[in-house]
């Protein structure tokens, strides 16, 4: 079973050292690339102000955020939820960095998990063309019309969209293509295997045409090159799949 995180936040501002904190995070479980219906939410009260740039981003004010839980009281609960899932994060970067760096100041271990950041792996599908999950919703043509505002669960919910187009999803041509894993320390490329149907398609051949290739076959000899791709008598419909 392969199990991944999708995760999003959202913040005071961009840099952790520079005392910005973390206001929400968002988290939607992948069975299998398959969504479970799972899912982690939480707003955190960053015990700071709400600068103007980060509200008009979010949305997120002082007030709402004033009854809501610090990140020490939540901490536990979110590393329980991802567990050693991969996560799959856009920009992972900016979000690892928040979160290793409330983890550290609350106690508790930073994230050690294996990482896929979407923004490389989408500069891998499609090079030149923008990252951002907006530009990556038109390329995919994924509805993201909810989305005036950012919202860290609603952010992982299209961008669980966005990663199952570029790892495969509807895009039978992008099945093979390279993700971008990072630990920290680095990027990996690694091939994601192309997904089987789970159900064949059916045949396209009718039973006459079946028998009328047959009937060609046998005045063609048992040298004929066509039974290389198909064995008549045990797998009648090998051409038809």
């Amino acid at each position: 079973m392969k199990r991944e995180i999708v995760l999003d936040t959202e913040t005071t501002g961009l840099s952790p050292a520079g005392g910005d904190r973390l206001v929400e995070i968002g988290c939607v479980e992948l069975i299998n690339h398959i969504p479970s219906g799972r899912t982690f939410h939480v707003y955190i009260n960053p015990q700071r102000d709400m600068p103007e740039e980060a509200f008009r981003v979010h949305g997120l004010s002082e007030e709402f955020l004033a009854d809501k839980p610090l990140f020490s009281a939540v901490a536990q609960e979110f590393l329980d939820f991802v567990d050693d899932g991969t996560l799959i994060i856009h920009n992972a970067e900016f979000d690892l960095g928040f979160l290793n760096a409330e983890l550290e100041t609350a106690g508790f271990r930073k994230l050690g998990n294996e990482v896929i950041d979407t923004v490389a792996l989408a500069r891998q599908v499609n090079p030149g063309a923008r990252a951002s999950l907006d530009a990556l919703c038109r390329y995919f043509g994924i509805d993201n019309s909810r989305r005036t505002l950012h919202g860290a669960l609603l952010d992982s919910e299209i961008l669980a969209d966005v990663y199952l187009e570029l790892i495969g999803g509807r895009q039978v041509g992008l099945a093979l293509v390279a993700e971008t894993r990072t630990s920290g320390e680095g990027a990996v490329a690694h091939r994601v295997a192309a997904r089987q149907r789970p159900v064949p398609l059916p045949p396209r051949l009718s039973d006459a045409e079946l028998r009328a290739h047959e009937a060609m076959l046998a005045d063609m000899g048992e040298d004929a090159v066509w039974r290389t791709y198909i064995a008549v008598e045990d797998e009648p419909m090998a051409l038809a799949r």
